[in-house]
């Protein structure tokens, strides 16, 4: 004699046939591609098909959507570790729009509006804590204009002063990382006029942090070996505004030299396995304070 199927069966048969059909179906609406050969709506790339060392072969490598092929709205990339690393706009396969950069702990980096090839507007950029790092300002050209910001890691206020036109304008305050003001430069047409420069001894007594062993915090100089300035610009003698490349043609060195030491700048560190471009150091007065953001164009 059959056995009768009560309805709480029937019910959870019926959940269970739904439950399948529904992932049936989710599969057969991401990455898809039309019958002329583009990719279309949401996308999910895993790394067997980008094979980027470090990651796994099932790991999630970037997401987002497709039109005709072209990347649109907000794509996502991760790292290795899972966590999300990037977050920018696209518009007809372009970066343009609001984007969002991630350190690897999964700390916000930086985040602006990035619009034919350059930031525009506010931009900020955070410490791997998480705590503010720059408050900048930028015009619709891509230049820093209007008043800029630094902070130290742990809040206090490092640098404040206005920017015309890219160039650095007025009077720059600096301050100690215990709050004391410890200089003022004042900026013409010219640049830095140093007769007007002040400096000032610290009243409270200086936070001495840890000495630390890693290399990003060493004063960085550049090698007339390995790194040159391109063919249209003069030969590079180890002084005044520079940008310097490595053998790979990657720019490696941006900013204010002094006997072919990076005084105001960007020191850009690239992986040594794939040569991507994985930070990019800022350096003050020959001295490391922090990582600059990383430009669309720099990656």
């Amino acid at each position: 004699m059959r056995k009768k199927i009560t309805k709480p069966v029937l019910f959870i048969l019926s959940l269970i046939l739904s439950a399948n059909s529904f992932a049936l179906l989710a599969s057969d609406t991401v990455n898809k591609v039309d019958n002329t050969g583009n990719k279309q709506g949401y996308w999910i790339v895993y790394n067997k098909v980008k094979k980027l060392p470090a990651y796994a072969d099932d790991a999630k490598v970037e997401e987002g959507n497709y039109a005709d092929s072209k990347k649109t709205g907000v794509w996502k990339t991760f790292f290795p570790n899972g966590n999300l690393k990037n977050e920018i706009t696209f518009t007809n396969n372009r970066p343009s729009g609001y984007a969002k950069m991630y350190h690897e702990n999964g700390k916000l980096m930086e985040e602006g509006v990035w619009q034919n090839n350059r930031w525009v507007g506010e931009f900020k950029s955070y410490y791997e804590n998480g705590q503010e790092f720059m408050d900048f300002n930028y015009t619709s050209t891509g230049k820093r204009q209007g008043e800029q910001i630094y902070y130290y890691e742990n809040g206090q206020l490092m640098m404040k002063g206005e920017m015309k036109d890219g160039k650095e304008s007025g009077t720059w305050v600096g301050y100690y990382e215990n709050g004391d003001k410890r200089e003022e430069k004042v900026f013409n047409e010219e640049g830095l006029d140093t007769e007007k420069t002040k400096l000032f001894e610290s009243k409270k007594e200086l936070i001495v942090k840890a000495e630390t062993t890693t290399t990003k915090e060493l004063p960085k100089i550049a090698d007339a070996k390995t790194e040159k300035t391109n063919e249209a610009q003069k030969p590079f003698d180890g002084n005044g505004q520079a940008k310097l490349y490595n053998m790979n043609k990657q720019i490696s060195k941006d900013g204010v030299f002094k006997n072919y030491r990076l005084m105001d700048g960007k020191d850009f560190i690239y992986n040594k396995d794939n040569g991507a471009l994985e930070r990019v150091a800022f350096y003050k007065d020959g001295k490391y304070v922090g990582d600059a953001p990383i430009e669309m164009t720099d990656k």
